[in-house]
C-alpha cells in the first residue's frame, strides 16, 4: 500500500487479498506464515475481519504451518482481538516497542497500558495461542526502565520477548541515542529469562519476526 493519509485518499481493502495471501504462501511451501500490516484505525473494525480471513484462508490452503499475526493494537477494542484469535493463529504478536515514558515521543498515536491489556487479553482468550512482543533499545531508556518493561510485559502472560536495536529508518525519525553492547543485550535476555519468558531473543539484529519459526518451536520446547 501506498504511504498516506486515509483522510485524503480512500485505501479500501481488496476482499481478493487474503485469498491471494493463501495461495502465494502455498504456492512458495511455506511452513511458517507471518501476517501482519500497517494500522488501519480509519476502518470501524480496525482490520480485524480482513486479518482473520486472511489467517483462516491461510490456515486452509496449508493446514500443517504454523500461522503468526502480528497486529496493531485496534485501539484497544477487544472484539476486535477476540475475532482475529477466532481465526486460529498459533502466535499472536503485538509490539510494545519502547519504554512507558518515551511512549509520547516513539509512538504518539498508542497507549502503553492499552497495548498491555491487548497482550493480556489474547493470552486469557486464546490460552493455547503463543503470545508474543518486540521492543528496541537504544531510544534513550535506562537499563532499569528495560527490566521494568520486560517485567510488565510477562505480567500480561506474554510468553516471547524479541529485543533489538533502534536504528533510524529516515532523517525524519528520531535519532539513536545509544549503541547498546552486546553484554547488555546478554544481561536483558538474562532478566528475562529469570522473569519468567518461555524464550528471550535479544540482539542488535533482532526483529520482531527474527527467525519467528526457531522463536515459537523453542519456545513450545521450553513448555513442554
Amino acid at each position: 500500500m501506498p504511504k498516506g493519509s486515509p483522510a485524503k485518499q480512500e485505501f479500501s481493502l481488496d476482499p481478493q487479498e487474503p485469498q491471494h495471501v493463501a495461495e502465494m504462501a502455498a504456492e512458495m511451501k511455506l511452513r511458517y506464515v507471518v501476517i501482519t500490516s500497517v494500522n488501519r484505525d480509519d476502518l470501524a473494525d480496525g482490520g480485524s475481519v480482513h486479518f482473520a480471513e486472511t489467517v483462516r484462508a491461510v490456515r486452509h490452503a496449508l493446514p500443517n504451518a504454523q500461522v503468526e499475526v502480528l497486529t496493531p493494537d485496534f485501539e484497544g477494542n477487544l472484539d476486535a482481538v477476540a475475532r482475529v484469535l477466532d481465526a486460529g493463529p498459533h502466535v499472536f504478536n503485538h509490539n510494545m516497542e519502547t519504554i512507558a515514558r518515551l511512549y509520547r515521543r516513539v509512538r504518539p498515536q498508542a497507549n502503553y497500558r492499552q497495548s498491555l491489556a491487548v497482550l493480556r487479553f489474547a493470552k486469557q482468550y486464546r490460552p493455547q495461542a503463543l503470545t508474543k512482543s518486540g521492543l528496541m533499545v537504544g531510544l534513550g531508556e535506562t537499563e532499569e526502565e528495560t527490566q521494568e518493561l520486560l517485567h510488565d510485559v510477562r505480567n500480561a502472560n506474554v510468553d516471547v520477548a524479541t529485543i533489538g536495536q533502534y536504528l533510524q529508518p529516515t532523517r525524519r525519525n528520531l535519532p539513536v541515542a545509544e549503541y547498546v553492547t552486546p553484554e547488555k543485550f546478554e544481561r536483558y535476555r538474562t532478566f528475562g529469562m529469570n522473569a519468567g519468558f518461555k524464550m528471550v531473543f535479544s540482539g542488535p539484529f533482532v526483529r520482531s519476526s527474527y527467525m519467528a519459526d526457531r522463536v515459537s518451536e523453542e519456545a513450545e520446547q521450553s513448555h513442554d
